[in-house]
């Protein structure tokens, strides 16, 4: 059985310098090999990406 690789979003609202503990897992997240997406986005923008992007589960 072939899985999907996990596809992980993690944002910081605004990259204002407080960000290093999510740069630090989504280094290690990717580093297991799982798909991250990083953005220092406002919460209006990750809602927007999410309908965009990502597909429902029937």
């Amino acid at each position: 059985m072939l899985s999907a690789k996990i596809r992980i979003l993690i944002a910081k609202r605004g990259l204002d310098g407080h960000d290093r503990a999510a740069k630090v897992t989504a280094r290690a997240l990717g580093d297991a090999g799982m798909e991250v997406i990083y953005t220092g986005a406002t919460t209006e923008e990750v809602i927007q990406f999410l309908r965009k992007n990502v597909k429902r589960r029937a």
